[in-house]
């Protein structure tokens, strides 16, 4: 990869850059160009519109530079920046975590809204990465508090780091283990996942992108279901009396799901659609509770 000409512009750099990302095969390259850029200058993306005259410093240029090359690589634009944005906030993340989706908003929807009239409720979020899905639930329920579980050490300190990042160390335990067995004799109002969901077999196929988060978070068995047979069998026995699980599924995986869910002490109470019309979050209440309000 070479950037020839010693000083360039806004405008100029991001239009090579977007013609170098589609060579390699990059989705959304002028995005990922724009997105790079803004981190470097520590500007936001409006700025390099405005902008869009300014030469670079030298020092910005060989910045940038070291970026493009990492995102050639197939490398995740959030583990080059450090960060990723979540429902309206940012988070830490790094190798260690899978990087935040925009789908997995929906099940933090889903749980909020079943939450918000609740006084003080207490949440599980299992396999909780870089905390994303609990941080934003304590964001924007003052007095819930949450228990998040990985058994990932690495990832718990991104996780740690994202609870300080917004104020909400004293709230959110994190506890390290093998999925429940930190929660032992512990109940929840909510139990929330987003678990490994990847068909062991296909873990190989996916994106470049993708094959370099950890695979961990990634693998959910031969068939993709094993982290849904340990929530279905073992989350009864953590759900508090009026309690419900919210969990995120993969692409064609409600029907097995419906499947579990019919031999186990669960029922399911919604199955809800993604923007691409998916079904995405599935919502369960203890059998012969369906007609709790959540």
């Amino acid at each position: 990869m070479e950037i020839k000409p010693s000083v360039w512009t806004i405008g100029e750099i991001l239009q090579w850059t977007k013609q170098y990302f589609s060579g390699k095969g990059v989705d959304n390259p002028r995005l990922d160009a724009e997105v790079l850029l803004s981190h470097i200058l520590h500007r936001d993306r409006l700025y390099l519109y405005v902008h869009y005259d300014q030469p670079l410093a030298p020092d910005e240029l060989i910045a940038f530079r070291e970026c493009v090359r990492k995102r050639a690589a197939r490398i995740p634009v959030a583990y080059i920046t450090g960060e990723r944005e979540f429902f309206g906030l940012m988070f830490t993340v790094s190798a260690d975590v899978l990087v935040p989706r925009p789908e997995t908003e929906l099940l933090v929807e889903a749980v909020l809204k079943r939450l918000e009239s609740r006084p003080a409720p207490r949440i599980v979020d299992l396999g909780t990465g870089s905390g994303a899905i609990a941080v934003s639930l304590l964001t924007q329920l003052p007095a819930a508090t949450a228990v998040a579980i990985d058994i990932s050490a690495a990832a718990l300190v991104i996780a740690e780091e994202n609870a300080k990042r917004h104020g909400l160390a004293d709230r959110l335990e994190l506890r390290q283990g093998d999925f429940w067995q930190p929660a032992a004799g512990m109940l929840f109002d909510a139990i929330v996942s987003n678990p490994p969901y990847i068909p062991a077999d296909d873990v190989a196929a996916l994106a470049p992108e993708v094959r370099t988060e950890p695979v961990l978070a990634l693998d959910g068995g031969k068939d993709g279901l094993d982290y849904y047979r340990r929530l279905l069998t073992d989350g009864y026995s953590h759900l508090a009396p009026g309690g419900f699980m919210a969990i995120e599924i993969g692409i064609s995986q409600a029907d097995a799901i419906r499947s579990l869910a019919e031999q186990s002490p669960f029922v399911i109470q919604e199955i809800l659609l993604d923007y691409a019309g998916i079904e995405r979050v599935v919502v369960l209440t203890g059998r012969g509770r369906e007609n709790v309000e959540n």
